[in-house]
């Protein structure tokens, strides 16, 4: 039976490529600024597999026998966020950046946003940390009953609101309006829902967030594995970010934790195909935040619970675990930074190899079509010939 678990833990990059300078994100290197965060940083997991090993990897020790196949990537599309990163990973090459938005959204883009959600107005429509625009508005939010609307250096539209003003189904129904309006050279990665609870001096963001995302090319991984007659089980934001589009199965989750109970419950009842799960509170809850010692942290209780998949796994499975970009948390700004990411693979059995630097995320996607027997992406090398070496 063949099955690949696939996680991305969101925004763990690993130094910044050779391109950083013309982003911004020269010196960025998210794992070391977690790993000097706090005393005794170890991923003895991680490092058994690997991790250490990697070529150019710093503060992370490597061992003397590593048990899998590791490795760095490169991003070859042009960006540094979640979209982009993603459907890398699987074959999507995207050469033109999305649209940002530094000054806010332009006018006829706002006006149509009013007129055909029907909401009487908005807030704020600025580049802003999510947790600040709420301090900053959440009162008049809840007054008016506007909603927020900001952006960041991604290309995102960003709708926060007070569940208790405006329900998050209906949230969710005013971002499907955006998305229906952001076309063309207005056409953002996501428009993101970003609901929230609290009283003045006490609001949180929940987890009800959504993302909807602009349609992916077909021509990917999910697809081929769907078209085949596969499984795929997308856990956390993973069907957001590829609005659904080859995707069989999906569960949304709250927290890391929540997503490895989830992978773990989809081990049991998936015995074929794929378990591809995003792991976001790295970028949301600490990269963003630059709370270092939350994000060192958080690497060692995913270390922790590594075990227990290595331990569901059956001998003909696949292991993946890599990044989609940067979110150094000790680096300017809150945005994410464009770094390389780790790779590791493992199977029961085979042989260690070093895997070097690929050239694109794609390499992963292919090799997991190769696994599978399924059409070639368009983009990557396979390294599954690599992976069956014993």
């Amino acid at each position: 039976m063949k099955r690949a678990i696939w996680f991305v833990l969101d925004s763990v990059g690993m130094g910044a490529l050779p391109d950083a300078e013309q982003f911004g994100d020269t010196g960025a290197n998210t794992i070391y600024s977690a790993s000097q965060a706090v005393p005794d940083f170890k991923l003895p997991v991680l490092q058994s597999l690997g991790y250490g090993n990697i070529e150019g990897m710093k503060g992370v020790d490597g061992v003397a026998a590593p048990i899998g196949a590791y490795g760095k990537l490169a991003e070859m599309s042009n960006g540094k966020d979640t979209t982009i990163g993603h459907w890398e990973m699987t074959g999507i090459y995207t050469p033109k950046a999305f649209p940002v938005y530094p000054d806010g959204f332009p006018k006829e883009i706002m006006d149509a946003f009013v007129e055909q959600t029907g909401c009487g107005g908005y807030l704020a429509n600025k580049v802003a940390s999510g947790t600040e625009i709420i301090d900053e508005f959440a009162a008049e939010q809840r007054k008016t009953g506007y909603p927020i609307i900001y952006t960041s250096a991604d290309s995102v539209f960003q709708i926060a609101a007070h569940e208790d003003v405006i329900p998050v189904e209906r949230l969710y129904e005013i971002c499907q309006i955006a998305r229906s309006i952001l076309t063309g050279c207005h056409e953002v990665a996501r428009v993101i829902a970003r609901p929230f609870v609290g009283e003045e001096g006490n609001y949180r963001r929940t987890s009800n967030r959504r993302d909807f995302s602009k349609l992916p090319d077909a021509d990917n991984t999910l697809v081929h594995l769907k078209e085949a007659g596969y499984t795929v089980a997308a856990v956390g934001k993973i069907s957001d970010i590829f609005a659904n589009v080859g995707i069989t199965t999906a569960k949304h989750t709250k927290s890391n934790m929540d997503g490895i109970e989830v992978t773990l419950d989809y081990m049991k009842e998936i015995p074929e195909g794929l378990i591809y799960t995003n792991l976001v509170e790295f970028d949301s809850s600490w990269g963003h935040r630059r709370d270092a010692v939350g994000y060192a942290n958080g690497l060692m209780e995913f270390d922790k619970r590594l075990s227990e998949i290595l331990s569901a796994m059956t001998d003909e499975d696949l292991l993946i675990i890599t990044a989609d970009h940067g979110c150094d948390p000790c680096f300017k700004g809150t945005d994410h930074t464009r770094e390389y990411v780790p790779v590791l693979f493992y199977r029961k059995g085979m042989k260690s190899v070093n895997l070097g630097t690929g050239k694109t995320f794609a390499n992963i996607g292919q090799t997991v079509c190769e696994q599978f027997g399924v059409p070639k992406v368009p983009i990557g090398e396979s390294y599954w010939s690599l992976l069956n070496s014993k």
